[in-house]
Order: C-alpha cells, then sequence, then structure tokens
C-alpha cells in the first residue's frame, strides 16, 4: 500500500461572510494522480493555494506525511520545495532568463552550490524541452513554452508532491498539448500530483483518482471510470454532460 503524503480533514475556508470552501476531506498517496474538477467558482483553486499555503484555511487540517502544517509553524519555503505549484499564469521572473529561473530557488531555498543548480536546472528543462531556450527570457517565450518552464523549475525543487492550478487555462488551444503532454509523462514516471483542470479527457485517461467540486464541497470522488463512466450525483452528471457537449 502506497505511503500517504498528505491528508486533507475537515478543510474550510470563507472570505468575510462568502464561505468558498466546506468540510473538504481526502488524502493523497505516493504515485498519485488526483484531478479536481468542477465549474468555475467552485473552490477548486483556492483548495490548492490552502494545501501550498498561499491562503490560511479558516478551519481544518493539511496533514502532511500526519504533520499538521497549518498549526505546526512549518518553514514555508521548506514545505513548498516539497509540495509545489504550477500556475496558470506561469509567474517566472521575467527579469532572469529560463535557466536563472529553474536555479534560483535551488540556490536561495535548498542551499545548493551554483553550478550543482545549474546542472539539475538543464536537466529539467532537457526533460520538457526547453533546453535550446535556457539563455532566453519570458518574453521571448509562447504560453506554451512559459508553462512548460514553470514546470520545469518546480521539478528542480525535488518536489514530492506538484501541485497544478488550471495549468493549461491560460494558454492558445494549439498550445495544450505540449503542456499536457509534458503531464502525461510525468504521471507515467509515477510523480505525485493534485491538478486542477478543465481538460476532462486528460483527467479520464490520466489520474487514478477524480475529486469532482461543486459549490464549495465535494460533490464526489472516485476511480474515473466511477465518475466518468457511473456518476452517482447529479451535479456531476450534468456538469459532465455539458462538457462532453462542448
Amino acid at each position: 500500500m502506497s505511503q500517504e503524503v498528505i491528508r486533507i480533514h475537515h478543510l474550510s475556508k470563507t472570505f468575510g461572510k462568502n464561505v468558498v470552501l466546506r468540510d473538504i476531506d481526502f488524502s493523497v498517496s505516493a504515485g498519485d494522480v488526483t484531478c479536481i474538477i468542477g465549474a468555475s467558482g467552485s473552490g477548486k483553486s483556492t483548495l490548492l493555494r490552502c494545501l501550498n499555503l498561499l491562503e490560511t484555511p479558516t478551519t481544518g487540517e493539511v496533514l502532511y506525511h500526519g504533520q499538521d502544517i497549518i498549526k505546526s509553524g512549518i518553514n514555508e519555503a521548506a514545505y513548498r520545495a516539497k509540495v509545489g505549484m504550477v500556475f496558470q499564469s506561469f509567474n517566472l521572473f521575467n527579469n532572469m532568463t529560463v535557466l536563472e529561473n529553474c536555479m534560483i530557488g535551488q540556490i536561495k531555498v535548498l542551499k545548493k552550490k551554483k553550478e550543482e543548480a545549474k546542472e539539475s536546472a538543464l536537466s529539467f528543462l532537457e526533460k520538457v524541452g526547453m533546453a535550446p531556450y535556457i539563455n532566453a527570457k519570458p518574453r521571448q517565450l509562447s504560453g506554451g513554452q512559459k508553462q512548460r518552464v514553470a514546470i520545469a523549475r518546480a521539478l528542480a525543487m525535488e518536489p514530492e508532491l506538484l501541485l497544478f492550478d488550471e495549468p493549461t487555462s491560460a494558454l492558445d488551444p494549439q498550445m495544450v498539448g505540449e503542456v499536457l503532454d509534458v503531464m502525461k509523462q510525468l504521471a507515467q514516471e509515477g510523480l505525485t500530483m493534485i491538478i486542477v483542470t478543465h481538460e476532462m479527457a486528460f483527467a479520464r485517461d490520466v489520474s487514478n483518482h477524480v475529486v469532482f467540486m461543486a459549490d464549495g464541497v465535494i460533490a464526489e470522488e472516485g476511480d474515473p471510470d466511477q465518475i466518468f463512466n457511473h456518476p452517482q450525483n447529479l451535479k456531476t452528471t450534468e456538469f459532465l454532460s455539458r462538457f462532453m457537449r462542448g
């Protein structure tokens, strides 16, 4: 049985009087690819931001190897190196080259020497097909290229779990495939991932666990066959029928 990496327990998040997440419970084990699906505004991205400590949950626990990261006073930079995040808007440093973007976190957080960081950065840029662009600045890259650099940067931090927040939503349709191909490769290699996505075919074919969110709660979860072929919740059925028609 795979080791449990992270467990979300009774997690809720409110902004003022607005309840965005309500009593969220699920867990992720090593090697899992969990896709979180649902309509815009259902709380998916806020959930990821809580897992990465970019937002502080209002109530509940996020247990990383049994340690509550909210109450334990964990070193946030060290934790984010192990639980990395790839954003829909790339979040690259525009004043740095591709190579420098993939080195800076290793040097500052992992305390690697420059040559070691460079070697690691080059290997991951090669992995995502971006090695020819190491001297380019982000403004010289397409959206798909920027996202592949962002993935390489996250991988260079040697994460145990990687969070993806709608990584293809800011891309032109022709660039979506190149990013999804990289993510499929990572899944095949056994990287543990939680992916918020609107790419239903990807979620169906690549994940082993699907979480469907609606109105800030988990309406239904299960394996891809159950969720996509035998949904039990009417909201799941309606959501998927809209997507399949689209």
